[in-house]
């Protein structure tokens, strides 16, 4: 009996699609940014309305997004767009500002929301509780505030 190879299709279907991009869109953000933007623009139909125009820029996006994709079919999306467009040391640059502050920014704002709705639930991952402090021996060491750690140097007066 002939073995078959099986493997995955590498294709993504219209659905599978769209809610990456939905997902990725969306995100924890629409949880966060919602109440702030409520705030600033005074009510209810106008956080709609805010969300339709941002609708229709995201759209207009995604839509230039698929023309570039269709004029240069490679892999690195937005490093080859730039790289094509304004040289190589613009994507170089676009590529570690992305490793080092874009991607890492994005995973911290997922990171305080997932705490933020979870201590809803569990208190103990409350966004007053601060599980590692990095910085606060840095802190502490360099005022002159006594070292009895972040917590009581943030409520002191410095």
């Amino acid at each position: 009996m002939p073995q078959q190879q099986t493997e995955f299709k590498r294709e993504l279907g219209l659905v599978s699609s769209i809610m990456i991009v939905v997902g990725s869109m969306i995100g924890s953000g629409i949880f966060i940014v919602s109440a702030d933007i409520s705030r600033n623009v005074g009510g209810g139909f106008y956080l709609l309305l805010v969300w339709l125009i941002t609708g229709i820029v995201t759209m207009i996006a995604a839509l230039s997004y698929g023309e570039l994709a269709g004029m240069m079919p490679k892999a690195g999306g937005q490093y080859i767009y730039l790289k094509e467009a304004y040289g190589s040391l613009v994507g170089f640059l676009y590529g570690w500002t992305l490793f080092i502050v874009i991607q890492t920014g994005t995973i911290a704002a997922v990171g305080v929301a997932f705490a933020k709705f979870t201590s809803v639930l569990i208190p103990f991952f409350s966004e007053k509780n601060i599980l590692f402090e990095f910085f606060s021996y840095f802190l502490v060491q360099s005022t002159s505030a006594p070292k009895t750690g972040f917590a009581k140097v943030r409520n002191s007066e410095l």
